[in-house]
């Protein structure tokens, strides 16, 4: 063979991952050209009115929390107020009675609750929610109280963040890759629990189910490693173009699911789970508590393993320097597979907790913490898994309390970036950010 031919086959080799890259990103573009099946204009509507012995109350906030997040509206000069909200599904409408005039308040003899109410957006696609208004005594709670509360919140939100953090600060120490498909892992873990244990599935017992759909993310993270990213690595691909292809393989895997799935929201078993009192105002369901035991449990079970097995330190050793790793002898390709299928099974997990914590399954569910993921490992120092997990921990608590502080629901996780920016400006390295990292 001559030297021409062997240089030409190389330059055709060479050129695969490019066009591969290519072809994922112009998939995700058009794919992502294609309009949302529950992007009609969010049809559905609760709406309402507030009054006090017949006279409509203006400046009444009031909170619909349900599918899509909350929503804060406050009535009109009429007492008038309406959300459009993004499905039929059940939603929860509590009025602010801090908002309503001195000495008066929210009146049911028959409810110890009376500004809360639950509703169900039917067929038809409008409620109505009016409230009683007359003098009694409000049922305030402090501000310690609820900042407790906020704090409790935020430490599951944390925690469950942290899953899926630990794996993408993994991944990037390892391989250098910011790996922009990882919402859509947590996404693949919550759909995976759908389809096995699931009312319209396979209907599998909750503690069949969910190992299963773990291990199916194991899975996805080491068929995605064979098929995809140990090809490219071959071919020494640029971190940037890698960069590209992840964006690609986020959008074709996204609108994947919303084609399978559907654009509304699905629910888990058990997702109703009442809330069981603790102390003071703190409440939290079976469900809940249990995410946060298994959260923890699994957390300090992958630091064991990170810092006392042979596996987890040679994880550490690449992720410090692969190439003085691979010149001391150890498998560099074989320890990168162990940690796409130890991030692809942590990334499942955080998904079905995620699930029950917003509560729901839907298409985009990824997506929509992936900035605050990589706000997490940013803060707690690029490649550094301790790092992710205290970022991590960080971001929850500021996404929950910083409502308190007037921040509405819906800017709570902009919160959490804006605070990143301001850290990052003293220590760009992160928290545990150093030239010696650990994990």
């Amino acid at each position: 063979m001559s030297p021409t031919t062997t240089a030409a086959r190389r330059t055709r080799a060479g050129t695969l991952p490019a066009l591969f890259a290519l072809l994922l990103t112009l998939i995700g573009v058009f794919v992502g050209a294609a309009p949302a099946v529950a992007a009609e204009g969010d049809p559905y509507r609760i709406s309402g009115n507030v009054q006090l012995d017949g006279e409509p109350l203006e400046g009444v906030v009031l909170t619909v929390d349900g599918p899509g997040g909350e929503q804060e509206v406050e009535t009109d000069a009429d007492g008038q107020w309406r959300v459009s909200v993004p499905e039929r599904d059940e939603y929860s409408i509590t009025l602010d009675e801090s908002s309503l005039p001195e000495g008066i308040a929210v009146v049911d003899p028959e409810d110890d609750t009376p500004n809360v109410k639950d509703v169900e957006v039917g067929a038809g696609g409008r409620v109505t929610v009016n409230f009683f208004i007359g003098e009694g005594e409000r049922n305030v709670t402090s501000f310690a109280d609820q900042l407790v509360q906020r704090v409790v919140q935020g430490l599951s939100f944390g925690l469950m963040l942290a899953l899926a953090a630990v794996g993408l600060s993994l991944v990037f120490g390892t391989t250098g890759i910011s790996n922009f498909a990882h919402g859509e892992m947590v996404t693949f873990g919550a759909v995976a629990a759908l389809f096995l244990v699931g009312p319209a599935s396979l209907s599998l017992p909750w503690w069949l189910g969910y190992p299963a759909a773990v291990l199916l993310g194991a899975v996805l993270g080491l068929v995605m490693d064979m098929v995809l990213w140990r090809p490219l690595r071959r071919r020494r691909v640029g971190v940037v173009q890698l960069m590209i292809v992840s964006i690609g393989l986020s959008l074709t895997l996204r609108y994947l699911y919303q084609f399978f799935i559907g654009g509304g929201t699905s629910q888990l078993p058990y997702a109703s789970a009442p809330k069981i009192p603790l102390f003071g105002v703190v409440q939290l369901s079976v469900i809940d508590m249990a995410s946060i035991g298994i959260s923890i449990a699994v957390i300090v079970a992958f630091a064991l393993w990170l810092t006392k097995s042979r596996l987890g330190k040679a994880t550490r050793a690449i992720s410090d320097n692969p190439s003085l790793a691979a010149a001391s002898g150890i498998d560099v390709d074989f320890v990168v597979r162990v940690v796409w299928i130890v991030s692809g099974a942590m990334a499942a997990l955080a998904g079905i907790l995620y699930a029950y914590y917003r509560p729901g399954i839907k298409w985009d569910m990824g997506a929509q913490v992936l900035l605050l993921m990589f706000a997490a490992v940013t803060l707690g120092g690029l490649g550094t898994a301790y790092g992710a997990l205290i970022g991590s921990i960080i971001v929850g608590l500021l996404v929950e309390v910083s409502t308190l502080f007037g921040i509405p629901s819906d800017l709570k996780y902009a919160v959490a970036l804006f605070i990143l920016i301001v850290i990052l400006l003293f220590r760009p390295q992160g928290i545990l950010g150093r030239r010696e990292r650990i994990g």
